[in-house]
């Protein structure tokens, strides 16, 4: 019988994480120690920190504690550290695109505003592009909870950036404080200058939070989207036009979306041939980084290597990657499900 392949070894794009939420732990623990902060129980001996987000009192609180793990990054070198340490993190998971997303005017009281900001986090992305081997790119993101005014100045310096580094303009935070539609001027002026459209939907609201990502915004792909599946003739429309759900199950269950692993609906958006890049989220929150994502799905969701690999091509075909890196991605994925399976697995 042979053994699995190894997942580390699969080539794959990593199309949902968060800045701050890519932090190592042990370097949360080490920046506060530097920095003189405080660091509430659930972000050390009780870490990762029991969330439940589906209520409003449970999101504020996964909000504060990020809010919290944003404060230790004080220095230009605390933000280069955490872009080289993701990096590292990425390669070692096999992960050979990675697109980080990020809301500058969260760090822009720290670093001389938005546009120092987005430049400090350029230039750590190329570095550690380069250190890690990899290539990396930036999603500028816009805070749902603020004013669509705010999102549409993002907009505007995102497109900025359009040549150095940034390939998308997304939207993030709870779902339930402000509607996809709100933010249409913002996608419009981003589009216009060739982003890609990623925000988020289809996790703490149903597929109608999906469907006006999609139908109001022009998504590309939709951050999450599991809750298109309580919509067979949305999950029509996103195979048909092959948008992608950014689907990270381990997310899921840490903020009470689905109550196990097992319930994330995975399974039934590949059947249903919804494109699919698997994510992490906020493995600083979650515990788990992109691995065991696909750990998930083969342990989990039953997914033999042949369906593993397309999970894989289908996060390559969603990026933003370059064509020349996809078709050598590409390559590399065929190359290793061509191998024999008789490696241990990862």
């Amino acid at each position: 019988m042979e053994m699995p392949r190894p997942l580390s070894a699969l080539p794959k794009a990593h199309l949902h994480l968060h800045f701050t939420g890519s932090m190592r732990h042990a370097t949360l623990i080490e920046l506060a120690r530097e920095h003189g902060l405080h660091l509430p129980d659930a972000l050390v001996q009780d870490w990762p920190p029991k969330l439940r987000a589906t209520d409003e009192r449970g999101w504020f609180r996964f909000q504060r504690l990020y809010d919290i793990a944003r404060s230790a990054l004080r220095r230009p070198e605390d933000i280069y550290r955490l872009v080289r340490e993701t990096a590292e993190d990425e390669a070692a998971e096999g992960s050979a695109w990675l697109e980080i997303q990020v809301d500058p005017s969260g760090y822009a009281h720290r670093f001389g505003g938005l546009t120092a900001t987005m430049e400090l986090v350029l230039d750590a992305v190329h570095r550690a592009a380069a250190h890690a081997g990899i290539g990396i790119a930036v999603v500028v993101a816009a805070n749902r909870t603020r004013h669509p005014l705010d999102a549409k100045t993002l907009a505007r310096l995102a497109t900025h950036y359009l040549d150095q580094g940034v390939v998308g303009f997304g939207l993030s935070n709870d779902e339930r404080r402000g509607r996809a539609r709100d933010f249409d001027g913002a996608f419009r002026i981003a589009r216009r200058a060739g982003l890609l459209a990623v925000p988020h939907g289809g996790e703490l609201l149903g597929a109608a939070s999906v469907a006006e990502c999609v139908d109001d915004l022009g998504a590309d792909r939709v951050g999450h989207g599991i809750r298109a599946t309580e919509s067979p003739r949305l999950m029509e429309r996103l195979a048909d036009r092959q948008i992608a759900c950014e689907v990270c199950p381990m997310s899921n269950v840490g903020l009470g979306v689905t109550e196990r692993a097992e319930d994330v609906p995975l399974r039934r958006l590949f059947d249903a041939g919804v494109p699919i890049a698997l994510g992490a989220d906020d493995p600083l929150l979650f515990g788990s980084r992109l691995l065991p994502q696909y750990e998930l799905a083969r342990q989990v969701y039953g997914f033999r290597d042949a369906e593993v690999a397309e999970l894989a091509r289908q996060s390559i075909r969603a990026s933003a990657a370059p064509e020349q890196v996809r078709k050598e991605l590409l390559q590399r994925v065929d190359a290793w499900l061509a191998a024999p399976g008789d490696q241990p697995g990862a």
